[in-house]
């Protein structure tokens, strides 16, 4: 007997355009598309083609118009400024057209690029609604981007106008934006004709006259501004793909299918309706607070929370219990590292029960492989299902899930379940031959990829094409490894350079990573492959510990070398693993293995602009000397 999710599955590879046609009738068009699926110019596959509709539009008057409006859309929570700020669905709508007003003055029009450098605040998704609103292309770039890396993205994207705030706040620290601004203005050939500021009471921005403007003073002039009818194939954003050095990759999303996609995944996927109190913790800087914090849960009619603060230290490691509680949040959704950073200076979930959580029902974990360990931890602490999921940047969305709205399939740990529906997923080799049930090869989609996913590079098709679709023809490369089971469950191990060859043998590094994960001691841990003369290459473990453990490093180093052996052989030649205070990471907690892999292999490496803590990098240098890696000293 087949169940909800196989039906849908099924359904949207043989009827793609029926089945997208028909979860497109729940949003609101000005016109009806002419084709769902427009195949005309392949591989540049667009969605709902002809259609005429508004993204903000959607989002905000939909609701207020079908009498919700009273209804909350946002609650901006900040333990790091002690203040809860609540939002309706008019209030939201109102303070958004506004602030495309404020746009609109400065001369934006449909088309032009708004570069938003703001933190974690409300403002910077009102900013990202208003362009939506008039049809700007907004480019938000995390707060606190290196000046540098910043003046890449305004030459790439040429904005007419900047939006940004004074400053952001890292834990107990004010970081000023305004300085790095200015800076990465002063690198950039392409300058923005004006820049808008929102002015915190933390730290006051100086201000350029002529060119800047204050957010408060131009918003009590600015009259509020329609929503713009746009083609479903116009551009809603350009979101640069994090970690890029010299030319970035602008990851370039439409209208029209992203909406229909995103509005659809909330119930699909995560079992969210309107009305639910829903909350992703990531930031508006990256691809999950664009689809996630912003974007789908307002299509939905949802309540989203947005969170300007840490999972520790803001100010302790129950503060993600203190937001589940206080606002009744239903569903989480989250990346790993924060987990495990609440599992490290709370192993035993004592700080859960200083709290009412039972309003709480699924938590969702995605952005790097969710470890065995990791989701044992939380299922047991929390009694609720721990859902891992596997998408990217460039997709917006899930590519594979346990749909908690379609079918809850029983966890297999290391899956992220199945291919959500819209999703053909396989296994190929690298001479594009299907792999067999169980075996490790490139995980890769075939074309076309479902809506709401990457349209082509802003500007660069031909670097759209050449980066993701020529290695595998007709497919798209994810350029992550795994498998996919007897069952359909999907595997993703690695990413496909995460591999490694251990004397002809290629083994995966996340499976490693597992064994150590399971460590009682172990809070977080990497595997990478580094050079070896006689090898090829052969894996090095990093570990952090949980905090209170007092057992010596010998002893634990020499458990996992063993667990390893145990569990995947002697063939994985795992023989040296090291004991560290922190694992380097970007800002959205993913582990920086690529620079740590270059640092062990004495190869150039630059410090990455998306470092949480350079410091980090320093120290993961001594200790790789001491087991004899990294010995060039420059």
């Amino acid at each position: 007997m087949t169940n909800q999710y196989e039906e849908n599955h099924e359904r949207s590879l043989k009827d793609p355009e029926g089945f997208w046609g028909k979860a497109a009738e729940d949003c609101f068009w000005y016109k009806k598309w002419d084709k769902v699926l427009d195949d005309s110019n392949k591989p540049f596959y667009r969605w709902f083609t002809g259609g005429v509709t508004n993204t903000c539009y959607n989002a905000l008057d939909f609701h207020v118009e079908r009498g919700r409006g009273e209804r909350i859309a946002m609650i901006y929570d900040s333990p790091v400024t002690n203040t809860i700020r609540k939002y309706t669905y008019k209030e939201l709508r109102d303070t958004t057209a506004r602030f495309a007003g404020v746009l609109k003055d400065q001369g934006v029009v449909k088309g032009d690029r708004v570069i938003i450098y703001m933190p974690m605040i409300p403002e910077a998704a009102i900013a990202m609604l208003a362009c939506a609103r008039i049809g700007a292309i907004h480019s938000v770039v995390f707060g606190g981007f290196a000046a540098k890396e910043l003046a890449t993205r305004i030459n790439d994207a040429k904005p007419k106008v900047m939006v940004s705030a004074s400053c952001g706040i890292e834990g107990k620290k004010v970081i000023p934006y305004k300085p790095l601004l200015d800076k990465a203005i002063e690198f950039s050939d392409a300058k923005p004709e004006k820049c808008i500021i929102f002015q915190r009471p933390m730290e006051t921005a100086s201000m350029i006259a002529g060119r800047d403007i204050d957010w408060k003073t131009a918003e009590a002039k600015a009259q509020p501004a329609d929503c713009v009818p746009l083609a479903a194939t116009d551009p809603l954003y350009i979101l640069y793909t994090s970690g890029t050095t010299g030319q970035p990759k602008g990851v370039v999303r439409d209208n029209g299918g992203h909406m229909v996609a995103l509005k659809w995944s909330m119930k699909a996927i995560y079992d969210t309706d309107e009305n639910d109190v829903w909350w992703a913790a990531s930031d508006v800087g990256w691809v999950v607070g664009h689809s996630y914090i912003v974007y789908a849960p307002l299509l939905k009619g949802c309540t989203t929370i947005l969170f300007e603060g840490k999972p520790v230290g803001t100010p302790d490691a129950g503060v993600f219990w203190r937001v589940i509680s206080e606002h009744k949040v239903k569903c989480m959704f989250t990346a790993p590292t924060a987990y495990r950073a609440i599992k490290r200076e709370d192993p035993k979930g004592a700080l859960i029960k200083n709290y009412d959580i039972s309003p709480f029902k699924i938590l969702f974990l995605a952005g790097e492989r969710s470890d065995p360990d990791t989701i044992q931890w939380s299922e047991n602490n929390l009694k609720v299902p721990v859902i891992d999921h596997w998408w990217q940047t460039e997709t917006g969305w899930a590519i594979a899930a346990n749909c908690m709205g379609l079918h809850h399939f029983p966890v297999k740990y290391g899956s992220p379940t199945k291919a959500v529906p819209g999703w053909d997923v396989q296994v190929l080799d690298t001479d594009c031959n299907p792999m067999k049930p169980g075996e490790i090869g490139a995980l890769v989609v075939k074309l076309p990829l479902p809506p709401g996913t990457l349209q082509t590079l802003w500007q660069r098709d031909d670097r759209y094409v050449e980066s993701y679709l020529s290695e595998f023809p007709g497919y798209y490369k994810t350029a992550d490894a795994g498998f996919i089971d007897e069952e359909g469950y999907v595997y993703v191990m690695a990413r496909t350079d995460d591999i490694i060859n251990v004397a002809g043998h290629r083994l995966s590094t996340g499976a490693m990573e597992e064994v150590l994960a399971d460590h009682p001691d172990v809070a977080e841990c990497a595997v990478l492959g580094v050079e070896d003369k006689l090898k090829g290459q052969v894996p090095v473990g990093f570990l952090v510990l949980n905090v209170g453990v007092t057992r010596p490093n010998e002893e634990i180093i020499a458990e996992v070398v063993q667990a390893v052996r145990d569990r995947i052989g002697p063939v994985a030649a795992f023989k040296k693993a090291l004991v560290v205070k922190r694992l380097p990471k970007t800002r959205s907690g993913k582990i920086l293995r690529g620079t740590i892999q270059k640092i062990a292999d004495n190869k150039e490496w630059n410090m990455p602009a998306t470092i949480d803590d350079p410091a980090t990098l320093s120290e993961m240098k001594e200790a790789l000397m001491t087991i004899g890696y990294a010995k060039n000293p420059s």
